[in-house]
């Protein structure tokens, strides 16, 4: 009788085979099943054997660990996650993904189980872009269990599930901007104006101090930004990402307002707050809704407006005045050219400006091209354009 040269059989009282094999983990594991006869326990064997050599086993024991034990090891891991992030990324997990397939092995999860978790969150009324958000998490905490050797292949692959597809936001003309200007709090007017001619966060204005604003030169300086974490306690921090580190220069339109902001509203000292609460307190999103919600009903405006909004009026405002996508990319404080790029659109009118400019350049050139050849013959006329 030959010798087995990898793992063993062995025939079990009940008459079905046994298969055992020699794990890389230096375990000697079982198959998960038996099998009916011989032949079909050591065709498991040699498909065993060819996994191992292959690289492509994962430890079945640790497959079998619960989602939402993995996903927040993962979570817990993760270097250098800024405080924004890891609150979104716990939110996610807590919310959206533990109450429906947290328990679910990880070696059980299937593609049609995981389709239909998504359209459960879209039919429950979760929006699209939270959605996109959390199975865009899930795909990663589980592409590291494949790293892992935990699965075998990742079961998150519904295409343009991770895309986040927002809905156009509302855009204010200047006279709307300045209309809530008037009607909201005084001591808010100046933070209206920044964010929408500066293109600026909430958390970016609520963190920014004397020291980064320099009124003479017309200039604000973002070096860090204000987060409020769900426990209520604010958090001082670098912004959003390094490329928020910036500095951004303002239209002349707004240093009247920063001016008279400044000596009503602002300390003396160095580190004082630009932007606090009534009583001198940091100013924080949660209270300054009420504010927000009271002057968009008194100025009549869209009652869905955000204040993010602003941003999003201010980058149009800076594209329309012929911005570069580099020049967008550094007033919004970007790396990446993909939120900067949508605003790269413009009107007709700017479309017809740039085709008439372009003729006058064309015509110039061809103009000095005939002068250049002309001879006596010709007279030094503009040859005539004709198609092919």
């Amino acid at each position: 009788m030959t010798k087995r040269r990898f793992g063993r059989v062995r025939k079990l009282n009940s008459g079905r085979w046994q298969a055992r094999y020699p794990a890389p983990d230096g375990i000697d594991r079982p198959a998960p099943e038996t099998f009916a006869t011989k032949t079909d326990a050591d065709r498991w064997l040699v498909n065993k054997e060819a996994e191992i050599l292959s690289k492509r086993w994962f430890d079945p024991a640790r497959a079998a660990t619960p989602l939402e034990e993995f996903a927040q090891s993962w979570i817990n891991e993760r270097p250098g996650l800024r405080p924004k992030t890891l609150v979104l990324y716990n939110g996610l997990l807590r919310n959206h993904i533990k109450p429906h397939i947290g328990k679910r092995p990880l070696n059980e999860l299937t593609p049609p189980e995981l389709r239909a978790w998504r359209k459960s969150l879209l039919d429950g009324g979760l929006g699209p872009v939270t959605t996109a958000k959390a199975y865009r998490l899930l795909r990663s905490i589980l592409g590291t269990a494949v790293e892992d050797r935990m699965l075998e292949f990742n079961p998150c692959y519904i295409k343009g599930a991770s895309s986040e597809k927002s809905p156009e936001r509302p855009t204010l003309t200047l006279p709307e901007v300045y209309r809530l200007t008037r009607a909201i709090e005084p001591r808010f007017r100046a933070l209206v104006l920044l964010a929408a001619m500066g293109s600026m966060r909430f958390g970016e204005l609520a963190g920014l101090q004397r020291r980064d604003v320099s009124l003479s030169r017309g200039v604000v300086k973002v070096r860090q930004a204000a987060l409020e974490l769900p426990t209520g306690a604010l958090r001082i921090g670098p912004p959003k990402s390094d490329a928020g580190m910036r500095e951004i220069y303002l239209p002349d339109l707004v240093a009247g307002d920063l001016h008279v902001h400044f000596e009503l509203y602002v300390k003396p000292d160095a580190d004082a707050y630009v932007f606090t609460g009534a009583k001198g307190a940091l100013l924080r999103r949660s209270n300054f809704q009420r504010s927000w919600r009271k002057a968009i009903r008194k100025a009549e405006l869209p009652l869905n407006l955000h204040f993010h909004d602003l941003r999003h009026t201010g980058n149009n405002w800076a594209a329309e005045s012929g911005a570069t996508l580099a020049d967008l990319m550094q007033r919004m404080g970007h790396a990446s050219t993909r939120a900067a790029v949508r605003y790269i659109h413009t009107r007709d009118s700017r479309q017809r400006e740039l085709a008439e400019r372009m003729s006058e350049h064309l015509i110039a050139d061809l103009n000095g091209a005939a002068v250049e050849g002309r001879d006596e013959d010709d007279g030094g006329a503009v040859p005539a354009l004709t198609g092919t």
